[in-house]
């Protein structure tokens, strides 16, 4: 049996966050996250397990952190436009 657990994204720049949901595996946020730290942006995420102290998302608080709705969504939009930005600046680039 896995544990559920809460994936929370992190803006550490606008120190906002957001509860995006449960899952017993967290590798595509993970995975997300890590690809907008690799692009440049100031973001971590936070995966704690779902608990009886922590049952409902309204209940979760991260200290120093104001929650953001649509954080995941407008951090992704960023990482597709930081995505986009470098493609068309390398565009004819023959690096393979």
């Amino acid at each position: 049996m896995y544990t559920r657990c809460w994936q929370i994204i992190k803006d550490d720049t606008k120190r906002t966050f957001e509860v995006c949901g449960q899952s017993s595996t967290g590798n595509a946020f993970t995975n997300n996250v890590y690809s907008m730290q690799r692009a440049g942006m100031n973001v971590s995420c936070v995966t704690p397990p779902v608990t009886n102290k922590n049952s409902s998302e309204s209940l979760i608080k991260i200290t120093g952190y104001t929650r953001e709705d649509g954080l995941r969504e407008r951090l992704l939009k960023e990482l597709r436009d930081i995505t986009l930005k470098f493609v068309d600046d390398n565009e004819g680039w023959d690096g393979f």
